[in-house]
């Protein structure tokens, strides 16, 4: 855990001078100018906006639960709190998904929460893929960027397909339960633990694969209201844009978090991919940077909700004490 804690900051330092770096070659003066066409109110909207994305993405994580285990309220917090911990400790998903599980502690045993969590984050990956598919259609349609973005986006279409299908099919074949023997091998005793999981996410599929396809629904929902916010950040920066080039660009952007999930935040790569894609685009790679900035400034008020919840709650981190629940079988 240490290790890959040190590796985690390396990759955030790394990603951070690769900001800094980009900043200089672009030229700050570039970076500032674009800035200077968004207004405070403008700011605030887009902020604001935000809050139909949390929404959407929690209940999508409702339906990943095998009956309705908590209040919609609960599970936006729960999500909140995660981000935080996601952007603020450099520990990458991991982190943020067990803060999730601890949030609703009180109302879901972790029997439940946990293999729910794993759902959610599949059906999120799942619901990216029609999102570049999207993003490439209207590419192509509509002539947005050059064939090197338009390629861009292929492959990383290409990847998310074979990392959702991965994703999904170790699940569905039991390959926790595999890695549980594994780690017993090892002289790890997690056998026990990952059958159960393996279990539970076997049965989740088998006969609740309606809600799992309601949960991919909303976060394909969700992914589209993050084009909507694209195109609010890019008529703030007073640039000449469709809502199609604001879905391109958002399409892109999940393709790259997707493919640079091992960098915090996927620090410097986003922005490096942006400029890029601004640049094709027939914008400035400056004004790529700008929009780059100013969502990711649009999301630390939310991460300072997130710690608030946190910090309300007074957490330990810790997955012990958990309430003696009773746990319900995904397969009933």
């Amino acid at each position: 855990m240490i290790r890959m804690r040190t590796l985690r900051t390396m990759l955030l330092a790394g990603g951070l001078l690769a900001l800094v770096l980009l900043v200089h070659h672009l030229g700050a003066a570039s970076v500032a100018t674009a800035l200077t066409h968004i207004t405070w109110w403008q700011f605030v909207l887009i902020t604001l906006f935000h809050v139909f994305n949390l929404v959407v993405d929690a209940a999508a994580w409702r339906y990943a639960f095998a009956r309705e285990a908590a209040p919609l309220s609960k599970l936006v917090a729960a999500r909140c709190a995660g981000d935080a911990v996601n952007v603020l400790s450099a520990v990458a998903a991991v982190g943020g998904e067990a803060v999730k599980a601890w949030v609703l502690r009180r109302e879901i045993p972790y029997e439940e929460s946990v293999p729910s969590l794993i759902v959610s984050k599949t059906a999120e990956t799942v619901g990216q893929v029609p999102l570049l598919a999207l993003g490439i259609l209207l590419a192509w349609a509509g002539e947005v960027g050059g064939s090197v973005l338009r390629t861009a986006l292929v492959y990383l279409l290409l990847a998310e397909v074979i990392g959702a299908a991965g994703l999904l099919g170790v699940q569905i074949a039991g390959g926790l339960r595999k890695a549980g023997r594994l780690l017993a091998w090892a002289g790890i005793d997690g056998t026990p633990h990952a059958a159960r999981l393996d279990e539970r996410l076997r049965g989740f599929y088998r006969h609740e694969w309606r809600r799992f396809l309601v949960s991919v629904g909303l976060y394909f929902v969700g992914w589209l209201l993050g084009a909507v916010q694209a195109f609010l950040i890019l008529r703030s920066l007073n640039l000449p844009a469709s809502l199609a080039t604001a879905t391109v660009i958002e399409a892109l952007w999940s393709g790259v978090r997707f493919a640079t999930f091992y960098v915090p935040a996927s620090l410097g790569t986003l922005e490096g991919a942006n400029a890029m894609a601004f640049s094709a685009c027939g914008f400035s790679p400056g004004a790529g940077l700008a929009y780059a900035l100013v969502s990711r400034a649009s999301q630390v008020v939310w991460i300072g909700l997130g710690t608030i919840v946190l910090l309300v709650m007074r957490p330990t981190l810790s997955l012990g004490g958990e309430p003696a629940a009773p746990a319900t079988s995904a397969a009933e």
